[in-house]
């Protein structure tokens, strides 16, 4: 089966890499092509695997000038790691900032669970990524900062279809939903097919109630 190349997703607005800021067009152009090969690599092998002089070789560059943006692999697959939650950020604020009632909060995180799940399992990158998690403390730190930024999220249309509710009890069972979130859908994805369905499939069962109950 023909492979098909994992796209990089684009970098936030101000975002730089973790070495040199690029300041400069083709500086930043070798960036992200730097990314891609990298993430490319990834597909292919997984992180474990990655090395510098091979990123610095596909992508045509000397291995200092990959150095000057990327002091390891690490700083590479944490920049992958943070650009595919910047987008991941981005479509949970679009579907949760219109909510304003509970059937609506239903129908916009249902939505969301499966479509993580369909990128969890269409994006081979994303799952290595991730998979390492807990091997890495500057990925927990993210993976920690990015539930709760998501978490705020959800809080605040929570708030908005449950105006009586406590507000500081939203953000915390937000927090903690997000979270889960994250740890289901790699479990998901580390079984066989059929049961991570059914435990993608559990999870939104459980969440549905906590965030929106009859």
């Amino acid at each position: 089966m023909k492979r098909t190349k994992p796209k990089v997703p684009e970098a936030a607005e101000g975002a730089a890499a973790p070495g040199r800021a690029p300041t400069q067009q083709r500086s930043r152009e070798r960036v992200e092509r730097l990314l891609n090969v990298a993430a490319s690599l990834i597909a292919a092998r997984g992180s474990a695997a990655l090395r510098m002089s091979d990123v610095a070789e596909k992508a045509g560059v000397s291995i200092g000038s990959l150095y000057q943006y990327f002091p390891d692999k690490g700083a590479i697959i944490r920049t992958l790691a943070e650009r595919y939650n910047a987008q991941g950020r981005a479509c949970i604020a679009e579907a949760l900032t219109p909510v304003r009632d509970k059937a609506g909060l239903r129908r916009a995180f249902s939505g969301l669970i499966d479509t993580y799940y369909a990128i969890f399992l269409a994006e081979p990158v994303m799952r290595d990524i991730w998979s390492g998690i807990q091997a890495d403390r500057t990925l927990q730190e993210i993976d920690r900062d990015d539930s709760r930024i998501n978490g705020a999220v959800l809080a605040a249309a929570m708030a908005r279809a449950r105006p009586r509710a406590d507000r500081a009890a939203l953000e915390n069972a937000a927090f903690l939903v997000m979270q889960l979130g994250e740890s289901t859908m790699r479990l998901a994805v580390s079984v066989e097919r059929r049961q991570g369905d059914a435990l993608v499939e559990g999870y939104k069962r459980m969440v549905l109630r906590e965030i929106a109950p009859d």
